[in-house]
């Protein structure tokens, strides 16, 4: 699900120009909105504070409220090449946090979504696709001066992945804490964050009063680092960085990858490594395998759930369908992680929902419905076994 930093080999550190370009086929899926005066947008100021869009669903009961990136990946039109070799690029909504409140609402769930994106065309869209989905976007602003980020993406026929950002930076990364709707955070049951907001300022000073407002409302914190080495200055800053807010969590999800790269060359298969990274208020630490399932910890009891088996495409947003079909569970039954039997359940829907996402190419287009997961799990002969 998340890709290995060694993996990660890439970055371009370039300022995008402002005419637009042309990747391959214009995709048929996308609504772009053009004009900066739409109606349901508010001007936006020239320090960049940025005008809040409408509400699209009452933020009442359950509401998962998730902070952080949301961008445009490019993805090959075809599969198993590099970056160099593909011959076209397809553009798909995504960014972690984002997809996770997508993914929320593709499941019926209650969700809401901060951050900042460019005043320009893929900003306008990214509103747009957020509001098409039922996603509440009154947190989002909008930043004059900075582009939306783009990231290319590739899974390259040796099976590593392969990445290369555009953000010098990107409007994501300048979010400030003034610009914060702390009455929507308020208002969450589960806060739910990443760690590329903790690269640079002022985005990572917004993150931490994010952290702030919704720990002293009561809400529960869920993190997903989602480690994208390339974006960091070095592998010791990405460690220092992901581990600096590690012991604020109630909930955590990592890769097997991330295992290694937090222990230090710690064994992602044992139990023992991903123990070392639970602390001493985790209620919940979730470390996925990919294809072949999750496995769960708590202080009373650990355990693993198979994967379900397709004929994956795209792996891009698998790991962020996985923690939307979980916190979708968490938000309901808060207590889920005392209980082992509905927790495994729970943590199996996840599973489906991460390998429907991996069908589709792109991130938020292969986020799954709720009726599309039950319809796996009825064919699926994975069974949730007590441990």
């Amino acid at each position: 699900m998340a890709a290995s930093p060694a993996s990660q080999i890439s970055q371009l550190s370039t300022g995008l120009p402002r005419q637009s370009f042309l990747f391959g086929d214009r995709p048929q899926c996308l609504n772009l909105r053009r004009s900066s005066s739409s109606s349901n947008c508010l001007s936006s100021s020239k320090s960049g504070s940025a005008r809040a869009v409408d509400s699209v669903r009452d933020p009442s009961s359950n509401l998962v409220v998730c902070f952080g990136e949301m961008l445009i990946d490019f993805v090959p039109t075809v599969g198993e090449v590099s970056l160099a070799d593909a011959p076209a690029f397809k553009k798909a909504p995504g960014g972690a946090p984002a997809n996770v409140a997508v993914g929320i609402s593709r499941l019926d769930g209650n969700s809401a979504f901060i951050g900042k994106v460019g005043e320009d065309e893929f900003g306008f869209m990214l509103v747009d696709i957020l509001k098409e989905n039922k996603v509440e976007s009154k947190g989002m602003r909008f930043d004059p001066g900075a582009r939306t980020a783009l990231a290319f993406v590739t899974l390259r026929k040796d099976g590593e992945r392969e990445f290369m950002f555009y953000r010098n930076p990107s409007a994501d990364m300048l979010l400030k804490p003034e610009e914060l709707d702390a009455d929507l955070i308020k208002q969450a049951s589960i806060f739910h964050y990443g760690s590329i907001s903790l690269i640079a300022e002022p985005c990572r000073s917004a993150h931490l009063a994010a952290m702030k407002i919704a720990r002293e409302a009561g809400a529960v914190l869920s993190y997903d680092p989602n480690l994208r080495l390339p974006l960091w200055s070095s592998a010791e800053a990405a460690r220092t960085g992901i581990k600096s807010i590690w012991n604020e969590a109630d909930i955590i999800k990592i890769s097997e990858e991330e295992i290694t790269f937090l222990t230090e060359g710690g064994d992602p298969y044992s139990d023992e490594a991903a123990q070392a990274l639970m602390h001493p208020n985790l209620k919940l630490l979730l470390v996925t395998e990919g294809e072949g399932g999750c496995r769960y910890y708590t202080k009373e009891f650990l355990g693993r759930v198979d994967g379900i088996k397709v004929d994956a495409v795209d792996t891009t947003g698998a790991g962020d369908a996985f923690v939307a079909g979980a916190l979708t569970q968490l938000v309901k039954e808060p207590s889920l992680y005392k209980d082992e039997p509905r927790l495994r359940e729970a943590l199996l829907f996840a599973n489906a929902c991460g390998a429907i996402a991996t069908t589709e190419r792109g991130a938020i287009p292969a986020l799954p419905s709720k009726s599309a997961v039950f319809q796996l799990l009825g064919k699926s002969s994975a069974k949730v076994l007590q441990p």
